[in-house]
């Protein structure tokens, strides 16, 4: 029977994403509960299993994640944006400049049509930017797959960057061993996390589902009227389902269709990782943080995987949040200023 089937291939998918979590966190991987699911789901979606993870699912891990940097990080992005606001401002330039030069170049060697370019390009809002790309005339299947080839590959590139760079603060799950945590103060969390995502759905901030529980937690906890409780369990479960998110996006068909892509969009996605590397080294000679802080500020998205990994590893959570909210922003305000100046930069292409 069909939901047999699926029933079988769930749990196959789940027992190959603990094994390689469990491998990944041995060999002290920061966000191995993310990356081992999203490597996973990856193998899972090419061959065809069939398999995609409820957005309802999706959203709550997002808010998840949003509590769990509300708890790092409070009233200190806040500060970080007041002492150090111009410097992140040319951080976030200087990525989304990368983005949208990336995207010239790839419609000019027609690699792919402008505004679709343009949208795959935009470093951030992964989810945001398909959402967004069909009703600006792009091509959503396309654009989806630029963007989380790139996420895939800055998680990559990110959790590799950590491991060799840095020590990892614990162990690459949620909590460490012996955290306390009450179900009154669960019951709090929860309820912060769909206060947040509401209030942010109303106020049509992007990321709503990340952005509001993080906003709404961290002003919260840093009055300390709550303590925000985020069992192992919950966080892991919440790495595993945007892994898997994430992962189960590529498929045969999409493969198959952007064959001739490939090249083009790896390429380009690599040369925007090694451009925000030399860009961290820099930011290395102008402020007083550590490269890895520099290299996860200036990652090119995702903020709830880089989120993850900062948040993982011994490093200043509060820039690299900071820098990596103000981008998003950036991004999705000139997201379609950018697709149709692409589109008119380049001839026959209509914005």
């Amino acid at each position: 029977m069909p939901e047999t089937r699926t029933l079988l291939r769930w749990a196959a998918l789940v027992a190959v994403s603990a094994a390689l979590a469990y491998g990944l966190s041995r060999a002290h991987f920061p966000a191995a509960f993310l990356l081992g699911p999203m490597l996973a789901a990856i193998a899972f979606g090419v061959r065809g299993a069939g398999l995609s993870l409820g957005r309802p699912l999706f959203l709550a891990a997002q808010a998840v994640i949003g509590c769990l940097v509300a708890r790092s990080a409070t009233t200190e992005i806040a500060a970080t944006l007041r002492e150090d606001g111009l410097i992140i401002l040319a951080v976030v330039g200087v990525t989304v400049a990368a983005g949208a030069l990336t995207g010239l170049a790839l419609t000019r060697l027609r690699v792919l049509p402008g505004t679709t370019a343009a949208w795959g390009s935009s470093p951030g809002g992964a989810a945001a930017m398909v959402a967004m790309a069909e009703d600006y005339g792009a091509d959503p299947r396309l654009v989806a797959f630029m963007q989380y080839v790139r996420v895939a590959a800055v998680v990559l590139s990110a959790s590799l960057a950590a491991r060799l760079l840095a020590d990892v603060a614990g162990p690459s799950g949620a909590s460490a061993p012996g955290e306390t945590w009450s179900w009154s103060g669960l019951a709090a969390t929860i309820a912060v996390a769909a206060a947040g995502f509401g209030l942010a759905s109303l106020l049509r901030l992007p990321s709503a589902p990340l952005i509001g529980p993080m906003l709404l937690g961290a002003g919260l906890h840093a009055a300390g009227l709550i303590d925000i409780a985020l069992p192992a369990p919950v966080l892991d479960a919440a790495y595993a389902a945007i892994g898997w998110y994430v992962g189960l996006r590529f498929n045969r068909r999409t493969l198959d269709e952007t064959l001739h892509a490939l090249p083009g969009v790896l390429t380009a996605t690599i040369g925007i990782i090694l451009l925000c590397g030399v860009w961290a080294w820099v930011l290395t000679h102008w402020l007083p943080i550590d490269f890895l802080t520099a290299f996860l500020a200036t990652s090119p998205g995702g903020l709830d995987s880089v989120a993850i990994i900062a948040v993982g590893s011994r490093v200043d959570v509060s820039f690299v949040l900071a820098v990596q909210t103000l981008r998003l922003f950036v991004v999705l305000a000139t997201g379609p200023i950018l697709a149709k100046w692409i589109a008119r930069a380049v001839p026959g292409e209509r914005p």
